[in-house]
């Protein structure tokens, strides 16, 4: 059953999430990739430099933190508004009647599966967002494709991409637990169920810029 739920969720809270993360990445990246060519206009300034802030601003920082703010509203509120509905439903109150542990069995499977994927929608949102720099950079005619794939690979720091994963994970433990536990802990009817999803995606945003500050300054400095 434990097994079935993880698929379920993996579906629900992974798959479904990918069409959205790719977009949004796209044109963060698109968006990074121009803005760094009109800020890097001086002819002192190498072309290759855009192709690198495009990559490094989308593993730095873009495709984990706010991809995860992004999932935060997406998945969290989900979480949050599916588990307390049930709640205030009293369907949680017959699983624990049936003898099952109603909090392993609604909220494991979740966290499995979010902890599971979440790293792969960060690094589809790494691939897809230096692609749209790199469409929006050449084929707007701001330089060539040559020298933004210079750019690309220009100084490459692979500790980068774990940085990235780790803050990944870490976000996506804070974005299930927090939003499960606002749902799982409702009570009253409907209109409880809304504010717990708010509270939700608010204290999971908050709790995720705070954590990039503290990961990064681990990790980095």
């Amino acid at each position: 059953m434990y097994y079935k739920q993880t698929i379920r969720e993996l579906m629900y809270l992974g798959f479904n999430s990918v069409a959205i993360i790719a977009i949004i990445s796209f044109f963060m990246g698109a968006v990074v990739a121009l803005q760094t060519v009109y800020n890097t206009e001086n002819p002192l300034y190498p072309k290759y430099l855009v192709g690198l802030g495009t990559r490094d601003s989308m593993i730095l920082e873009f495709s984990s933190s706010v991809a995860a703010l992004i999932l935060a509203g997406k998945v969290g509120s989900s979480i949050a508004s599916e588990i307390g509905t049930m709640r205030v439903t009293e369907q949680i109150d017959a699983l624990e009647i049936m003898g099952v542990n109603s909090a392993s069995y609604l909220i494991l499977p979740k966290l499995i599966a979010t902890v599971l994927f979440n790293p792969f929608l960060t690094l589809i949102s790494i691939i897809v967002g230096i692609f749209g720099g790199y469409l929006a950079s050449t084929v707007f005619g701001t330089m060539t494709p040559e020298d933004f794939i210079y750019g690309i690979q220009y100084a490459f720091i692979p500790f980068y991409i774990t940085y990235s994963l780790v803050k990944t994970l870490v976000f996506a433990f804070i974005i299930t637990t927090v939003s499960a536990f606002q749902g799982y802990y409702v009570s009253g009817g409907s209109l409880e169920v809304g504010r717990a999803s708010t509270k939700a995606v608010v204290f999971s945003c908050l709790l995720i810029l705070l954590f990039n500050v503290i990961i990064t300054q681990l990790m980095l400095s």
